[in-house]
């Protein structure tokens, strides 16, 4: 089976280097979440070619940080640093409120989830479609969180109060303009 898959608290990883970093501060805002996504993303290079992907992930980021993290407080601010170049997306998000408490369960669940698919077992597998909390709402499901392990493929890690995350996207190396997946 593929490594297990989880989220790590990890607030001494080399991804919360904020130097060379651009930065952006936002209102917990939830009406304004995708103008604040694209504030971000219009600095991204135009060769990358998962700009739609790399959009859908900062915005899920952005969202749950407004949502669960300043519980769309507007006097709460979003605080993301971030950086793009042609070959890799950096991006860290911190909120003010209080962590992802659940984290663990959210782990512990998804290795439940990955151990059913692995295993075929699909009829085990509906009972892990929808992460919830006591605190989730009815378009609550975990599903960015699973996303994002898969998208941030050279790390997605919290800090130690789980009030911020750090991750990083490593873009196929582009020889005479495409990737070697395009060439084969």
């Amino acid at each position: 089976m593929e490594s297990n898959k989880e989220i790590k608290v990890l607030g001494s990883s080399r991804l919360f280097d904020r130097k060379n970093m651009l930065y952006k501060e936002f209102p917990s805002d939830y009406r304004q979440i995708r103008y604040f996504t694209l504030l971000i993303v219009q600095s991204a290079p135009p060769e990358i070619k998962e700009l739609n992907l790399l959009e859908q992930q900062i915005s899920e980021i952005i969202k749950n940080a407004v949502k669960h993290g300043n519980k769309s407080d507007v006097e709460k601010k979003v605080h993301v640093w971030y950086s793009f170049t042609g070959d890799e997306a950096r991006l860290i998000v911190e909120d003010e409120g209080d962590g992802f408490k659940d984290l663990e369960k959210w782990n512990d669940f998804n290795r439940k989830r990955l151990e059913c698919l692995h295993d075929q077992n699909y009829e085990e597998l509906g009972n892990y479609v929808s992460f919830r909390t006591d605190k989730s709402d009815d378009y609550d499901g975990g599903n960015a969180l699973f996303a994002a392990l898969e998208y941030w493929n050279d790390g997605f890690v919290y800090n130690e109060k789980k009030n911020g995350v750090a991750m990083k996207k490593t873009f196929p190396k582009r020889r005479h303009g495409i990737t070697r997946e395009e060439r084969e």
